[in-house]
């Protein structure tokens, strides 16, 4: 089964989008892998949390800084292959519903930063998931405008919410994160005190 017809993107162009739209004080938990080093390169933040290793824990994170900062907003950043790893999470999400708390999920069917091996996602639609746990409020994109659009209206809302972004297997070509996991967390807490 491959992704419905239409224009998709590639992952990092979906985060740089993001990233445009997130406030820079807002915690944002980026999951292990490409994404994480995608992002470091376009824009790294002191409130950016890069997962190294940890495969399934980001959204585990994200909900945990939700709930004990409540009147912050946190944005987790996750893979297909990670949700997968971790899907006991969504339903806890949807069981405490954090109004603070946004799960983008970037989803090009595949492990990407082990080789691009075929995820379940071709077959497990993890939108439909998310709806089924109980999030609030749920989307699914393939365009850059949509994905702006529907992210900026996950922002304004209560969620928890939840939007799975279809990109293209494509990697940019990005070197690793150059902080230690000490540093990235020192200066993560540092920043969202």
């Amino acid at each position: 089964m491959r992704p419905e017809e239409g224009t998709i993107q590639s992952r990092a162009r979906a985060i740089q989008a993001l990233l445009e739209l997130i406030p820079g004080d807002v915690p944002v938990i980026i999951c292990n892998g490409f994404p994480s080093r995608e992002a470091f390169k376009l824009a790294d933040r002191p409130t950016h949390f890069y997962m190294m290793g940890s495969m399934g824990m980001a959204a585990a994170i994200g909900l945990g800084l939700a709930l004990a900062k409540p009147t912050k907003k946190v944005v987790v950043l996750d893979g297909d292959g990670n949700v997968l790893m971790g899907l006991g999470t969504l339903g806890t999400v949807g069981a405490l519903k954090p109004k603070n708390f946004i799960h983008v999920v970037l989803d090009n069917e595949v492990y990407g930063s082990s080789g691009n091996q075929p995820s379940y996602a071709r077959v497990v639609r993890l939108d439909q998931v998310a709806k089924a746990a109980g999030y609030a409020h749920v989307e699914r994109v393939r365009e850059r405008e949509d994905l702006v659009y529907e992210f900026k209206d996950l922002l304004g809302k209560d969620g928890p919410g939840f939007l799975l972004v279809k990109v293209s297997e494509q990697a940019e070509d990005v070197g690793w994160v150059p902080l230690e996991p000490s540093q990235i967390t020192q200066r993560f807490r540092k920043a969202i005190e």
